[in-house]
């Protein structure tokens, strides 16, 4: 019964994934949609196999006996999302430490670590607390106003705490690396955070400074190179997957139609069936 259940939970996982991934409507309702293609095939699948687990590999279920195989399955799965978990969490702490051996400087009323380079790049960089990063090379292409600009959009990630919610989906998304359109998802994510982050910094800043921002950075970026940081703990003016999108962002920048994201809770229901193979442990004896 529990290889039944893992066998479902994957069918399930796999068949969810490959719905298609053209986004319905516009980016305000669209989101939804993507972040559940995103999270509940995974979700699903770590409940199963936290629910196996504590089934263990002795008694029956429903008049199946339990196998030594689907109790190794899960708690393989469960241990590497644990061993993944580690890692990342190493990997940001690393990044946070080397973040903080660069100096500080106040740059238009905002404390930011400096870096020393000419690679134009601004981030927010952490976890609950992420630090804004800025190089010299961004500071030496923009002026005062345009550099205003870009704050404005950092301090919109930095209200969002998109680094916070960033490495738990990428934990996720290293986790079913494997399953079917994880990247291509991964990619309409990030997208969709620079897009918010866009939208809210033109509340507090001239839409088409930002844009003018962009389109500088992005002719600097395409002669530079530049180590890159994962998106699962910084949030990157510069990041890559962002260039390659350049023109959804300032097109949705300079468009007169607001962007916020719309939050339908009934639509989000879906959430309580990822919790429903934990409901079968009481029917194990």
């Amino acid at each position: 019964m529990h290889a039944l259940m893992i066998l479902l939970a994957l069918g399930l996982a796999f068949s969810i994934r490959l719905m298609s991934l053209k986004l319905l409507g516009n980016w305000r309702k669209s989101w939804q949609r993507s972040l559940f293609l995103f999270l509940f095939p995974p979700l699903l699948l770590l409940m199963t196999a936290v629910a196996v687990s504590c089934m263990g590999y002795k008694g029956t279920m429903l008049g199946w006996r339990a196998s030594w195989l689907s109790y190794m399955l899960a708690i393989g799965f469960v241990t590497f999302a644990g061993i993944l978990g580690v890692k990342l969490s190493y990997q940001a702490w690393r990044s946070r430490q080397k973040i903080c051996a660069y100096p500080q400087q106040i740059v238009e009323g905002k404390i930011a670590r400096i870096l020393e380079t000419n690679f134009p790049y601004s981030a927010q960089i952490g976890f609950l607390n992420p630090e804004l990063v800025i190089s010299k090379g961004l500071l030496n292409i923009l002026d005062r106003e345009h550099i205003i600009a870009v704050l404005a959009h950092e301090q919109a990630h930095y209200n969002n705490r998109d680094t916070f919610w960033f490495f738990w989906l990428g934990w996720l998304r290293s986790l079913t690396f494997w399953l079917p359109n994880t990247e291509s998802l991964w990619q309409e994510l990030l997208l969709l955070r620079e897009l918010r982050a866009d939208r809210q910094a033109i509340q507090q800043v001239d839409s088409l400074l930002l844009a003018e921002s962009l389109l500088l950075v992005a002719q600097q970026v395409s002669q530079s190179s530049f180590i890159d940081i994962s998106a699962s703990f910084c949030a990157a003016l510069s990041d890559p997957t962002s260039h390659s999108r350049l023109k959804e962002r300032i097109d949705l920048i300079l468009s007169e139609d607001s962007f916020y994201l719309t939050y339908n809770w009934w639509y989000w229901s879906w959430i309580f069936f990822v919790f429903l193979p934990l409901v079968t442990v009481p029917l194990h004896y």
